[in-house]
């Protein structure tokens, strides 16, 4: 099985101050699947959150550095990016009924369906992720 990161994971993973970085890399070290994936919204929000002053103070990165970042990422054996799977939209529909879905919980719920529609285990800092009927959720805590 894969492990889908969600950008609370690949953050602390990233920025060696992060407050919830030891916890990130004794996940990496002793928990995480063989294979670690990205996927665009998880990208995307690691590049935003790497450039954010109000997230990183002065550690943020400038535009290319965070991209570069990501770069080096996805250079790691074990790191890959994966394409949208089919079934996403499906799990959507579902859940927008069923968990009456507003605001913010919406990209939550894309990386849960992404997560369930590709056979992943979802990993993330975020316990909001444990509403997601069937999805396979690791929640990381401090």
């Amino acid at each position: 099985m894969q492990d889908l990161l969600d950008a609370s994971v690949w953050l602390p993973l990233s920025a060696p101050d992060h407050v919830h970085h030891q916890r990130a890399r004794r996940y990496w070290d002793e928990e995480s699947a063989s294979e670690l994936v990205l996927c665009r919204v998880t990208a995307l929000a690691l590049l935003r959150h790497l450039t954010h002053t109000t997230i990183l103070g002065n550690a943020a990165l400038d535009g290319g550095a965070a991209w570069k970042a990501l770069e080096t990422w996805l250079a790691v054996p074990q790191v890959s990016f994966i394409p949208e799977p089919p079934g996403v939209d499906e799990l959507l529909a579902e859940w927008a009924g069923k968990l009456n879905l507003r605001g913010g919980n919406w990209t939550d719920a894309y990386l849960a369906a992404f997560a369930a529609a590709s056979g992943c285990r979802l990993v993330a800092f975020d316990d909001d992720f444990n509403r997601f009927p069937g999805l396979e959720f690791l929640h990381l805590t401090g």
